[in-house]
């Protein structure tokens, strides 16, 4: 049995256009992100072959092709459930998603700020990355960060809220080279309901980490 597996999207091909047409989200799910599953499966069959034979010359390329495709994974996971064809907007106490907002409004000084710094963080990422709002256990705040590739440069321990992909299969094929037209209308399909519900359950989570005195 393999470890992990490709989830189902939450909705069809069609359901987030014009912001992101069918073709790139049928190619992003069906072949990008399925390859980070099987890369993550592969990886661990091979360090289960490492360990049963002591052989251990490819841990450090190993251990990274893990940490690589297993955050591909989570990430993408992540990243279709943070979207909605009726998405968009700003986050209000009025959608019910009161305490996410004051939390944006505490950790960033206003929505308007988190906005502009998220939306850069993932505009400019160098090469492939992502832009991610996470909930930090240790202040008890949300922070962004800056995902290079899928898993390097991160807080450990922090939670992914909200997550835009930044790497070129995500929007090439509709935006061409325009990286930050694309991360812009991303705003359009947020689904702050889903977003909500994660840091919900980031909070409730923070007893379970060892945190830093």
């Amino acid at each position: 049995m393999a470890t992990y597996t490709l989830p189902e999207l939450p909705y069809d091909y069609a359901a987030l256009e014009p912001v992101i047409n069918p073709q790139i989200i049928e190619l992003h799910h069906d072949k990008h992100h399925a390859a980070y599953v099987k890369g993550a499966n592969d990886t661990l069959e091979q360090l289960e072959e490492a360990r049963d034979k002591e052989a251990w010359g490819a841990i450090n390329g190993l251990q990274k092709n893990l940490a690589f495709h297993l955050s591909g994974h989570i990430l993408h996971s992540i990243y279709w459930h943070n979207m909605t064809g009726d998405g968009g907007g700003e986050p209000l106490a009025a959608d019910g998603v009161g305490d996410l907002a004051d939390a944006i409004t505490e950790s960033f000084g206003s929505y308007a700020g988190f906005k502009s710094q998220l939306t850069k963080a993932a505009a400019t990422t160098q090469g492939s990355g992502w832009g991610v709002l996470a909930y930090e256990p240790v202040s008890g705040k949300l922070i962004v960060e800056q995902v290079y590739d899928h898993q390097g440069n991160v807080g450990q321990g922090s939670v992914p809220i909200l997550v835009f992909d930044a790497w070129e299969h995500a929007f090439y094929l509709q935006y061409k080279n325009q990286k930050v037209d694309f991360i812009e209308a991303m705003w359009q399909v947020v689904n702050w309901q889903d977003v909500a519900k994660r840091y919900a359950a980031a909070k409730e989570r923070v007893n379970v980490l060892l945190l830093a005195p």
